[in-house]
């Protein structure tokens, strides 16, 4: 199964409607995954532990450890875009297996 952490500044709005979009769009690809949100902050420490980070394109600097734990790092643009979630979910995750 696929950890996947969304995240946001601080850990309460943003990172929980990414949550719920990124949820759908898993589902309609038939991936099974665990979800979490929390602030980028608490994500930096916890990134060993997750296969996908999901945050905003200003705030995906901070994940630059990422790569040391073949964790994949998804920066959005529109964070209420489902499209554009789709779209980086499928070139990133999907098609990256």
């Amino acid at each position: 199964m696929l950890k996947v952490l969304a995240a946001c500044g601080s850990g309460m709005g943003s990172s929980q409607i990414i949550k719920m979009k990124i949820e759908k769009v898993f589902k309609k690809h038939n991936i099974p995954i665990t979800i979490h949100h929390c602030s980028v902050s608490e994500a930096k420490s916890l990134l060993r532990d997750y296969d996908v980070v999901i945050s905003s394109l200003a705030l995906i600097d901070n994940f630059k450890d990422a790569e040391k734990y073949n964790t994949i790092v998804i920066g959005l643009r529109n964070l209420l875009s489902e499209q554009e979630i789709e779209e980086k979910i499928v070139e990133k995750v999907i098609n990256r297996k």
